[in-house]
């Protein structure tokens, strides 16, 4: 017996010694993130330095810097996702506020109902936007048949406040969700000795409810800005012509121009822009305690 278990051992040295290293089964996974994402990003990076006349130079980043339409995309773009951002947090936190800690009928569907909503996409919220508040909307055709005017008073949502209504209207859950998440791990008997000591609805929020949410609402916030300053389908489903974003440029040098260069150079700017703000998200969710 004890002859025949002698060969096992060197069998198992051999196994052990060609085991394959760890981070071999990286390579796959990284190659394939590299020729499906870093590879187009790369292409994009070379075209911006490729003007029309040949060779390499940087002279379509001063041209575009120095356009006026690219100076006033940028402005629009900062105000408008900084603009959402700010409705978006206070809109999110006083809904997500209502739906766990006021008890409705109801309550707990809507909260899935912020999940599914999470699932939509942006142009069809606009869309549905379009039929109540649009030129030939409800609101607008309410108001002729009333009044027998030509044209209903409610023009606004082809102007950037539409668009701000609309991306308001759609990325709130963004910030709904974590915020409820974060809710959900709130000991209610915190609240509940606050308001047996007298504290106020708003002293409760403001001492014990809003600093176990600042975590939740600096990832959703930071989530929504970036999603803002790259959304493209709003600014195209409500029709505002006169608002010009940094994607709706890139969009209009590409295919309406044939502009390439100067299209990958915006590109690259709202790139840039969107990494500086992720690792600001970084930062400031690691001093939160996210």
């Amino acid at each position: 017996m004890a002859s025949t278990t002698l060969p096992a051992a060197p069998a198992r040295k051999a196994e052990a010694r060609f085991t394959v290293p760890r981070w071999v089964w990286a390579l796959p996974p990284v190659a394939l993130l590299a020729l499906a994402f870093l590879y187009p990003l790369a292409l994009v990076v070379r075209q911006s330095v490729r003007p029309d006349s040949g060779g390499t130079s940087l002279g379509p980043y001063a041209d575009v810097f120095a356009s006026e339409a690219f100076r006033e995309a940028l402005g629009t773009t900062v105000w408008l996702a900084l603009g959402a951002t700010a409705g978006c947090l206070v809109l999110g936190f006083a809904l997500a506020l209502v739906i766990a800690f006021v008890p409705f009928p109801g309550g707990k569907a809507v909260a899935k109902f912020v999940d599914v909503f999470l699932s939509f996409p942006s142009f069809l919220i606009t869309l549905a936007l379009l039929f109540v508040y649009g030129t030939k909307g409800m609101a607008n055709g309410v108001w002729t048949e009333a009044t027998g005017a030509a044209e209903g008073p409610f023009q606004f949502l082809t102007t950037p406040w539409g668009v701000l209504l609309a991306e308001i209207t759609y990325f709130t859950p963004f910030v709904m969700r974590p915020l409820l998440a974060a809710f959900s791990q709130i000991d209610t008997a915190q609240i509940e000795v606050a308001s047996s000591l007298g504290a106020r609805p708003a002293r409760v929020v403001r001492r014990v409810i809003l600093p176990e949410a600042l975590p939740a609402l600096a990832a959703g916030g930071s989530l929504v800005l970036v999603m803002c300053l790259n959304e493209f389908g709003i600014v195209l489903f409500t029709g505002a012509k006169d608002v010009t974003t940094l994607p709706t440029l890139v969009y209009g040098k590409a295919m309406l121009e044939a502009d390439y260069p100067a299209a990958c150079v915006v590109a690259v700017v709202n790139i840039v822009i969107s990494i500086g703000l992720y690792g600001l998200y970084r930062v400031v969710s690691r001093r939160a305690g996210a």
